[in-house]
């Protein structure tokens, strides 16, 4: 999961990606479409070959010319990607005017990704699963490696899906993301759990309040202690969590086995999920879903 998570808590990576599965497979076209430096493009995009999301592939020898293709990790992408739009243009402001709606091809309407269970169909929120720890998992060997997450380039900050980053972006972040999701709520389970310095906890903590994600509760029975749960938008974020978990788990899996374990409670059969069209109910496939404007089409714009 820490690999995952350093992968793809850069928004960089995830541009490129989004442009791949679009279709972009030149760096001059992704030079052209991002708002990146040569340096952090050629940086993301050799990473990406590294870990295998991407092949290098020279289809010209004199002069040289190179192109890079998504290998199957790389294409396995795209629910994530989906799913952070939604959330992006659902919960944050202003985003419904910058990124395009989605069509889905098969029955030709536009739609929202809806999180289901694949063993029973059945539509699935944040309190439909119960999770536990599996044999390789531990806070420790979850949190991003923070030497892989920095972002670098023509912006200082993220703009394309800044609170997702925000979410993301750094190891500390991810972390307290995923502990809140597993029901730790107060400020010394954070600290204790995530062993994070008492005054990150308290910047995270502000940060998630100041975006919506967490809210402030007051203990029923402890009139000093403070609990922080995720709010409506908060939980919305569980098919992001919930699939970058899942693919975490299939690319990058420990021999010792899952990290994680999760069960959806109607079916009581392992949750492995799966995105379906809200419009007609059938499985989404990435071929299938496609941007209903232009809007999208160039980062650069």
């Amino acid at each position: 999961m820490a690999r995952a998570l350093g992968l793809l808590g850069n928004e960089w990576t995830v541009l490129i990606l989004q442009r791949a599965l679009l279709g972009t497979t030149r760096y001059s076209g992704f030079l052209h479409e991002l708002p990146i430096s040569n340096s952090v493009l050629t940086s993301r995009l050799n990473t990406l070959v590294d870990e295998g999301l991407l092949e290098h592939r020279i289809y010209q020898r004199n002069p040289i010319r190179a192109e890079y293709r998504l290998t199957d990790r790389g294409r396995s992408v795209w629910s994530i990607l989906l799913a952070i739009w939604d959330w992006e243009r659902t919960w944050v402001s202003h985003q419904d005017e910058t990124l395009p709606t989605m069509s889905h091809t098969p029955c030709g309407c536009d739609f929202r990704p809806v999180l289901a269970c694949t063993a029973c169909d059945k539509a699935v929120a944040v309190q439909d699963v119960s999770t536990s720890w599996g044999p390789s998992g531990s806070w420790a060997r979850s949190s991003a490696d923070a030497m892989t997450r920095r972002r670098s380039g023509r912006r200082a900050k993220p703009v394309f899906f800044p609170e997702t980053m925000e979410a993301f972006g750094d190891r500390w972040s991810s972390s307290m993301i995923g502990a809140a999701f597993l029901g730790i709520c107060r400020f010394s389970e954070f600290q204790s759990a995530l062993s994070m310095p008492p005054s990150l906890v308290a910047d995270r903590l502000q940060l998630f309040v100041a975006q919506g994600v967490l809210t402030t509760v007051q203990h029923g029975q402890r009139a000093n202690w403070v609990e922080y749960h995720l709010t409506e938008k908060g939980r919305a974020f569980f098919p992001v969590v919930m699939l970058m978990l899942t693919w975490a788990e299939k690319w990058y899996r420990s021999e010792e086995g899952p990290a994680l374990i999760h069960v959806h409670d109607d079916c009581q059969k392992e949750f492995v999920p799966t995105l379906t069209c809200s419009h007609c109910g059938r499985r989404l496939k990435g071929g299938d879903v496609l941007p209903s404007t232009a809007q999208f089409a160039s980062g650069a714009s």
